[in-house]
């Protein structure tokens, strides 16, 4: 996906991008502190909302290959088994147990298959949201903060389940957290915005060990990371 001189004004806000290439089968990180633009960014991406001006390439992906977690997560009134087999009913796929099992089984959610999803816990309904995500094989999926309040265990568990995706199929994910050493773990690419505006971007390790905008250090600084990039101090 290509991004090129974008603009949206979302009230008194305005988001600017002039260029922003999203490489197909990476892990993307979207950084930046709240109020900075990267839910409308994300929603420019899925197509839920339209730039002002610009122009986004979408490569041929269509909106049935994208799909968004949040972290308050959309919920069908109805059983957890039926809301995580809804993508493939809407694509036209007949659900099979066989298939299906495994996903929940993993995530720790079989035994509660039959239960009304909105009697789930707040970490229970993030989990099937991942879950929902991914068992259709999008080509892009987007997950806005939606790892960030599960327990160390779930998170470890789904970045794992990520690095699996990555190895199978070349899907490409945009992930927006502010557990900032859960994206330095896991992204290719760190996209950094700063009032509505793309201040830095870049390869992951390139951009944390050699930062050049003075606007990623303070953000780096006032969240206090300890550099790592997949598991290793950037010296």
């Amino acid at each position: 996906m290509k991004m090129t001189d974008i603009e949206k004004r979302v009230g008194d806000f305005c988001l600017r991008i002039p260029e922003l290439q999203l490489e197909s089968g990476c892990v993307h990180g979207l950084i930046g502190g709240n109020g900075c633009g990267k839910t409308t960014l994300a929603k420019l991406m899925m197509g839920i909302l339209t730039p002002d001006s610009g122009r986004i390439d979408r490569e041929g992906l269509n909106e049935r290959e994208i799909t968004m977690t949040t972290q308050r997560p959309y919920l069908m009134h109805t059983s957890v088994y039926e809301n995580l087999v809804y993508p493939l009913k809407l694509r036209g796929k007949k659900p099979r147990e066989a298939d299906v099992r495994p996903w929940l089984t993993r995530c720790g959610l079989w035994e509660k298959k039959d239960q009304y999803a909105g009697s789930l816990s707040g970490g229970e309904r993030q989990k099937l949201s991942m879950i929902r995500a991914m068992i259709f094989k999008p080509k892009l999926i987007i997950v806005d903060e939606t790892l960030s309040n599960l327990d160390p265990d779930s998170v470890e568990l789904f970045e794992q389940w990520i690095r699996e995706i990555q190895a199978q199929a070349a899907v490409t994910w945009v992930m927006i957290s502010h557990q900032l050493s859960h994206i330095c773990r896991m992204c290719d690419q760190i996209h950094f915005l700063s009032q509505g505006e793309l201040a830095a971007s870049g390869p992951a390790r390139e951009l944390l060990k050699n930062c050049g905008d003075e606007r990623l250090k303070a953000f780096l600084e006032r969240e206090s990371l300890d550099l790592n990039v997949r598991g290793r101090k950037v010296d």
